[in-house]
Formats: C-alpha cells, sequence, structure tokens
C-alpha cells in the first residue's frame, strides 16, 4: 500500500517550527512511501493526483503569468 503524507501535520506536528525544519519537515514538505502496487497504476494516480493539486493551486493563487 502506497501512501503519501505531509509530515508536518502529522508524523512531526509535536516538534516546533525549527524542529520541524531541522529535521527535514517543513510546511512544503510530502513524503511519498511506495508500496508494491502495479508501476502502471501508480503513475497514473499521481499523474492524476498532480494534475489535481495544480488545479487546486490555480483555483487559490490564479494561473501562472504567461511566458
Amino acid at each position: 500500500r502506497s501512501l503519501i503524507l505531509h509530515p508536518a501535520s502529522t508524523t512531526h506536528r509535536q516538534l516546533s517550527d525549527e524542529e520541524r525544519l531541522a529535521a527535514g519537515a517543513g510546511p512544503d514538505v510530502i513524503r511519498l512511501s511506495v508500496g508494491i502496487e502495479d508501476v502502471g497504476d501508480l503513475i497514473a494516480d499521481l499523474g492524476q493526483a498532480l494534475v489535481q493539486a495544480d488545479v487546486a493551486l490555480d483555483a487559490t493563487l490564479g494561473p501562472p503569468p504567461a511566458g
């Protein structure tokens, strides 16, 4: 089973901001733990998740500047 998690709000949430940064678990870090699923399924799922994240980011911040 594969997992994607945000260490700053899960496994490292008990640490201070400074401790999280020193541990490499800053607010912009995600952890990907890959299981034994079919590699094609994993790639497709990650691609779909990245597209959805990009759409959500555009909805929040607006599209990036052209050029």
